[in-house]
């Protein structure tokens, strides 16, 4: 649907909502990816459905778009800071696995967490470790046009040499050293520098290395997104997103750089299948609140989100087959046409007034609320309300052509299980520790995989491993 309401979207750089017009013949758009030390939880989650939500907006305006999401098994220290040890070498040490195992592992439960929440894929995954090269050559170039200084930690990007820096957080000079990390690096010139490169303590050999012009070490946090969204997007590109925490921080001192050069705990979404909750009520429960709002999870919303879910899925059901995406534009332009029938004049102004919500800075709230209201219209033909039902949820991504309803009941819990089932499932996990204890990952991932196959989701504590019924 490429005609009707100017899209617009929410930019932080001024804080304001502004016209999308791309810049070129494809839009490119960077999201910030995960640090793939340990599994994702729901608030991680929040910021992929919004980007997907995005995506969903440009193609319904005939937009296309090149979609780059990062991996990050790199380069991200603990606490966000410039000191300590990386995130990865950590968890490989907690784990008493290698950091490629780490990496591979969380990698997959964040793929499979994307698929079980229908988000569309990207074009890309990059993997910081594979830019490193890049990221020394950037980094050499920043050096050599003056905008940094070296320490015995690192090479270190000199922020008062941005006259612009902190304008995307909104933070004037004395809010950026109110608002810059509290620890302390020898010789840094000011808590708001951060570094591009850092070294190896002396007589400490990392895990993960690189020899670099400043010595052995590894980049920075912030570098690699720069040069990762430059190698794949190019230097210019029209949307970069990301949780709401990078604003002040990471896409703050990406934007310096680029400019330059031009866990645990939380609950996650297995939980809450395992729990008897379908992937897509978390997504709904999502979509029911706008993008920029504050969001309160609680349990009693995601029985709502379910029992909404529910009855749409009940109510769509009959009027399978939905349209597909690419003829969705056509049926549209149809209903339009026709609008001089009752029915199809409601499904005329329904289309308009979804096409007007998603150009109004995605306004998903509002697109739910049509929703119903469609199944609830009875002047509406069974085509005219396919054709909204298929238009809503080619926004909204909740898998409406082909959900069942069955899919939505409450699943089987362990107290179902019989004592013999209880006991198997228990030998198989002490059977995977000692795996894990011997160092015989192979045998520790067959035995994952038969748990799986009997439904058995376990997620690996520091108490030790706990399982539950998916």
């Amino acid at each position: 649907m490429t005609n009707g309401h100017q899209l617009r979207f929410y930019n932080s750089l001024g804080r304001q909502i502004e016209d999308f017009v791309p810049s070129a013949a494809v839009t490119g758009m960077y999201t910030c990816g995960p640090t793939v030390y340990a599994y994702p939880h729901l608030g991680n989650m929040r910021a992929y459905v919004f980007s997907d939500t995005v995506r969903r907006a440009l193609r319904w305006k005939g937009i296309t778009v090149r979609h780059v999401i990062n991996i990050t098994d790199v380069g991200h220290v603990v606490a966000d800071t410039d000191t300590g040890e990386d995130k990865l070498e950590l968890a490989a040490a907690a784990e008493r696995r290698s950091v490629a195992e780490i990496a591979a592992f969380y990698t997959g439960a964040f793929f499979d967490d994307l698929a079980a929440l229908n988000i569309l894929p990207a074009a890309e995954y990059p993997r910081a470790s594979a830019y490193v090269p890049q990221m020394i050559e950037f980094a050499a170039t920043l050096e050599k046009r003056g905008y940094t200084y070296r320490l015995p930690s690192g090479l270190y990007f000199d922020t008062a040499r941005d006259p612009r820096y902190g304008q995307l957080a909104q933070l004037h000079a004395e809010g950026q050293r109110e608002a810059a990390r509290v620890e302390q690096v020898a010789g840094r010139r000011r808590k708001t520098d951060f570094a591009l490169w850092r070294t190896e303590d002396p007589g400490r050999r990392r895990v993960m290395r690189w020899d670099s012009p400043w010595g052995w070490g590894a980049p920075g946090w912030h570098l690699e997104c720069s040069v990762m969204s430059i190698a794949l997007l190019g230097p210019h590109f029209d949307i970069h997103t990301g949780g709401i925490d990078h604003r002040e921080l990471h896409h703050v001192n990406e934007i310096a750089q680029s400019e330059a050069k031009s866990a645990g705990g939380a609950p996650r979404l297995a939980d809450l299948t395992a729990a008897g909750y379908h992937p897509m009520a978390f997504r709904l429960f999502l979509l029911g609140g706008h993008y920029r709002s504050q969001l309160d999870f609680t349990l009693t919303a995601l029985d709502a989100a379910q029992a909404t879910l529910r009855r749409l899925a009940a109510r769509i059901g009959p009027l399978h087959p939905l349209p597909a995406a690419e003829t969705l534009a056509a049926a549209a332009t149809l209903q339009t046409a026709q609008a001089a029938r009752p029915g199809a004049r409601a499904a005329a102004a329904l289309l308009d007034g979804i096409d007007a919500a998603i150009a109004a800075d995605l306004s998903t709230p509002r697109i739910l609320a049509l929703l119903q209201d469609a199944l609830r219209d009875p002047v509406l033909t069974p085509d005219g309300l396919r054709t909204v039902t298929a238009a809503a949820d080619a926004l909204l991504g909740l898998g409406l052509a082909t959900l069942d309803p069955a899919d939505l009941e409450q699943r089987r819990s362990a107290a179902d299980l019989t004592a013999g089932e209880r006991d198997q499932i228990e030998q198989l996990v002490a059977d995977r520790i000692q795996a894990r204890q011997q160092r015989d990952w192979a045998r520790a991932d067959q035995i994952r995989a038969a748990l799986d196959d009997r439904g058995v989701q376990v997620t690996d504590t520091a108490e030790g491993p706990v399982w539950q019924l998916r």
